[in-house]
């Protein structure tokens, strides 16, 4: 009798053991498939900017304040961070982004602060508001500096092989009370090599193109007499 209730006992622990056993496995499994944390994407930007005053600059005569207006974009997204590049050895014609990086401010932010930065070093640069009429007395007969952001993307020519492209079109005007003139116009275009293929090489590639263009500008402007 006592032998038939040890096996009867053994069978119960036996079975309970493998219903354990099964719950432990059911368990890890769930766990195995719980969706992983998103990745966060890395943030580029232009980098500190200058870490100390330009000497030269500081001590060069001023030039006439001018007012910079809001940088337009042409062809591109319209606010939005991501940083994109084209492949011109597959199709050149299309814009792609990086899923795993992004700017931290819309491109054209971006450069209108490099742009700022740079005709800053000799002059007051004031804020247009992209149209409006100007409101205050002292800027009135300011000349107007417009910016459109044509191209702003890293550029494959191989798979291992890139260059990051800037294109502006910069617009200079004369503001007065009939409205604004305008003075003169040119296309800006930079280019420079990607250090490696990938976003990172891209990010550093653009902001270099991208202060390549804010220094040309800057000069460009002061050949106008403004």
């Amino acid at each position: 009798m006592k032998t038939i209730e040890t096996i009867a006992v053994c069978a119960c622990w036996k079975g309970a053991r493998a219903v354990f056993c099964m719950m432990l496995a059911a368990l890890a499994a769930g766990c195995s498939v719980l969706p992983a944390p998103p990745v966060r994407a890395d943030v580029y930007d232009f980098g500190p900017g200058p870490m100390q005053p330009a000497g030269d600059a500081q001590a060069a005569v001023p030039l006439a304040p001018i007012v910079l207006a809001a940088v337009d974009t042409v062809g591109m997204p319209e606010g939005s961070s991501a940083l994109l590049y084209r492949l011109a050895y597959a199709n050149v014609q299309q814009l792609r982004p990086y899923t795993q990086a992004r700017w931290s401010q819309p491109p054209a932010d971006l450069l209108a602060q490099a742009l700022r930065e740079r005709l800053g070093q000799r002059r007051m640069v004031l804020s247009g508001d992209g149209g409006a009429a100007l409101q205050l007395d002292q800027i009135r007969q300011a000349s107007v500096l417009r910016v459109q952001l044509e191209e702003f993307s890293q550029i494959f020519s191989t798979p291992d092989a890139s260059t990051g492209l800037v294109r502006v079109r910069a617009m200079l005007a004369d503001a007065g009370p009939a409205g604004e003139a305008l003075q003169a116009q040119r296309v800006f275009i930079a280019r420079r090599p990607a250090a490696t293929s990938d976003a990172a090489g891209g990010a550093r590639a653009l902001a270099e193109a991208a202060a390549q263009v804010a220094d040309e500008l800057a000069h460009w402007v002061q050949q106008q007499g403004r």
